[in-house]
């Protein structure tokens, strides 16, 4: 099955202002966010992706750009459901004053209970699965497509990405916030019939090492390397 590099979208300007952005329309990348996004589209450069999928939020929209600018042909998806949780009546909100908020705690500690508030507040719950469910379609339609040694990049959102690295690992939602994604990193799962493998968490660095070997390793696709990974050749 296809490995996905899940991209997390460059720094934005609600970022920097220490907002809770959510679904806000007109959310872009400052300045940061688009270096962070040029410097993006040279660490793939290596690799032969065939496809790109993203949220249609525009601070995804805008990092993989630089990206698909020198991709001659490289095919853009936009998936609904990477988009950023629907935090309700957070969205807009100082990250600040949301931290005295009774639920801040619940999100924090026992977030598979949590429910933002409002007429479209979601439950970090149903964002958890749509997100997976997203990522195992689009791996069988990429599979189907390119083979099962593709690789294809996913733009999206912090807490979309903690969640399928979550489901990868095998743990519960309740421990997500142990993980951390920054703004333009990348989060690598390799996907097999039988169970995934978490390749990178947070990279900031060389992507190089992704690139699928010329001949396939010996043994079961799905099988982990006795002692350890030999890295790249």
């Amino acid at each position: 099955m296809p490995t996905a590099i899940l991209v997390r979208h460059g720094r934005s300007t609600a970022n920097a202002e220490g907002v809770l952005a959510g679904w806000s329309p007109g959310v872009a990348l400052d300045d940061a966010g688009r270096a962070q996004a040029a410097a993006l589209a040279a660490r793939l450069a290596a690799l032969p992706l065939a496809a790109v999928v993203s949220s249609p939020l525009q601070r995804c929209q805008e990092t993989v750009r630089p990206l698909l600018d020198t991709r001659a042909g490289l095919p853009l998806h936009t998936d609904d459901r990477i988009g950023e949780c629907h935090y309700g009546d957070w969205t807009g909100r100082k990250l600040a004053e949301l931290a005295d908020e009774p639920l801040w705690a619940t999100v924090q500690r026992h977030p598979s209970a949590a429910v933002f508030p409002g007429e479209n507040g979601e439950s970090l719950r149903a964002m958890q699965a749509r997100a997976v469910d997203a990522v195992r379609d689009w791996n069988s339609r990429i599979e189907a497509e390119h083979g099962p040694d593709a690789l294809y990049v996913l733009c999206s959102h912090g807490d979309i990405i903690k969640s399928l690295a979550a489901d990868a690992l095998g743990m519960h939602l309740d421990l997500f916030q142990r993980i951390s994604t920054d703004p333009c990193s990348v989060t690598v799962i390799r996907y097999t019939p039988h169970r995934p493998f978490l390749l990178r968490l947070g990279d900031t660095g060389d992507l190089s090492a992704l690139a699928p070997p010329p001949a396939p390793p010996e043994g079961a696709t799905d099988d982990a390397v006795v002692g350890g990974s030999t890295g790249a050749p």
